[in-house]
């Protein structure tokens, strides 16, 4: 494995998106302060609290989640298209760079912006709520596998576009239904039935409760959450190294 490659391709991904802060960074984190800032003081007034807590407490974890999961997915997609488009995938292609490289490369960098976002968010939220983080591990695990997910799906999303409104198809048509749809601003528990079954098949569900499972100790996250969480992950992984060691879409 060339690890000096790998780290290289990393290095440039950060540097890529740090040239432009007040897009990369600053511009969602404004975005889901609004959300809080919205949600918090309007719905909160009526729900005071959910499962025992603050509703303004109640609806950080997601509000990370958002941060990480749209910037995670957004960096991975974006920057991959934006190499086919400029012509300048030929030089990782002739690199010595394989399939695990350029997923390590491109991952790690989309993980970046996407925790660091997440990790702002949670920042700005102690200002209205204070720090609470029950458990550290538990919140760590969720946060690191909910940026990974959503960077492998960014970059199938990525290596798939031809176009920039298929870039755009994914974030508009799967990633917004899913994760408004996924308890970020609700309970699912609360649901009547057959909603609450429903709404238990999707994804969001589960990374958004394993959040408030460690940041607020709410009993919300299930080990076969986590299990379904870690099914996806091994198969947007797989599904991403085929197509980069195919050269899906790459070599024409």
């Amino acid at each position: 494995m060339n690890l000096i490659g790998a780290k290289t391709l990393f290095m440039k991904e950060v540097r890529r998106f740090l040239r432009v802060p007040g897009q990369t960074v600053l511009q969602p984190l404004i975005s889901t302060a609004l959300y809080f800032v919205v949600f918090a003081y309007t719905l909160g007034g009526r729900q005071s609290e959910l499962e025992g807590v603050p509703y303004i407490q109640y609806i950080v974890p997601g509000l990370v989640f958002l941060g990480v999961a749209n910037n995670a997915f957004l960096n991975a997609s974006s920057s991959f298209f934006i190499t086919k488009i400029q012509g300048t995938l030929v030089d990782l292609l002739v690199a010595p760079l394989g399939p695990v490289e350029l997923l390590i490369g491109f991952i790690s960098g989309a993980m970046t912006r996407g925790l660091l976002v997440g990790l702002l968010t949670w920042a700005v939220t102690l200002f209205f709520t204070g720090a609470h983080l029950v458990h550290v591990g538990g919140t760590l695990v969720f946060l690191l596998l909910s940026a990974y997910v959503f960077s492998m799906l960014g970059l199938v999303a990525g290596v798939w576009a031809e176009k920039f409104e298929q870039i755009n198809f994914f974030p508009t048509f799967l990633m917004m239904p899913l994760t408004f749809l996924g308890g970020v601003f609700y309970s699912v528990r609360h649901l009547p039935e057959p909603f609450r079954t429903i709404s238990l098949l999707n994804p969001v569900v589960h990374m958004v409760e394993g959040l408030r499972a460690g940041m607020l100790g709410l009993p919300e996250g299930s080990p076969l959450g986590l299990g379904l969480l870690l099914v996806l992950a091994v198969g947007s992984t797989l599904t991403a190294w085929q197509l980069l060691r195919v050269g899906y879409k790459l070599k024409t």
